[in-house]
C-alpha cells in the first residue's frame, strides 16, 4: 500500500510551518492561502487540525464528480492528481471533498490540492513537532502500537511506584 500523510493531531501546535513551507514550494510565495495543507484552529488555538488531501483510494469523490476528468489516480504514488491543462475551474471537486482539502486559486482560476510533493512532502520536512509524517499504513499501525505500549508501560510504572510508597 502506498504511503500517505499521517497527521498526529495531538502534536500539532498550529505553528503554520507546514503551510508556509508548502505555499513557498508550490506557489513561490509564503502565503497560507496558497498552501495545499491548512490548519483549522478551534477553541482559541488550543485545538489545531491540519487539513490535507487523504488521497482517497476507491472512487475518490473529486475524481468522480469532475466533468472533464481532470483528476486521475497516479499509479506510482497512488495519489489523486490534477491535470491543469484539462481543469476548467468549475470547483465541483472543491464542493464535494469530504475533507475540505481542495481549494481554488482565484488568480489562475484552477483548483489545487496536495500532490505529496512527488513523494517527498515538504510539510513533513518542516514540521518541527513531527505532527505530520509520510508513512504507509503498516508503519502507522506499528508506530501506534509502540506509542500505546509506552503509555501502558508508564502507567504500570506509576502504579508500581505508588504501591511501593504505600508499603
Amino acid at each position: 500500500m502506498a504511503s500517505r500523510l499521517i497527521i498526529d493531531y495531538e502534536k500539532c501546535v498550529g505553528c503554520e510551518s507546514c503551510e508556509q513551507a508548502c505555499s513557498s514550494k508550490k506557489a513561490g510565495i509564503v502565503n497560507p492561502i496558497l498552501s495545499r495543507i491548512g490548519i483549522i484552529r478551534r477553541q482559541m488555538g488550543i485545538v489545531n487540525i491540519p487539513i490535507v488531501c487523504q488521497q482517497c483510494e476507491e472512487s475518490a469523490p473529486c475524481m468522480v464528480v469532475c466533468p472533464v476528468k481532470a483528476i486521475s489516480r497516479d499509479g506510482k504514488l497512488s495519489r489523486a492528481t490534477i491535470n491543469y491543462n484539462i481543469c476548467i475551474g468549475c470547483r465541483m471537486c472543491v464542493a464535494i471533498c469530504p475533507f475540505g482539502a481542495m481549494d481554488f486559486d482565484e488568480i489562475n482560476k484552477k483548483v489545487f490540492k496536495c500532490d505529496l510533493c512527488d513523494g517527498e512532502p515538504t510539510c513533513v520536512k518542516f514540521c518541527q513537532h513531527k505532527a505530520i509524517q509520510y508513512l504507509n499504513p503498516a508503519e502507522q499501525s506499528t508506530l501506534k502500537q509502540a506509542a500505546l505500549a509506552e503509555k501502558v508501560s508508564a502507567i504500570m510504572h506509576k502504579i508500581a511506584s505508588a504501591m511501593e510508597n504505600t508499603k
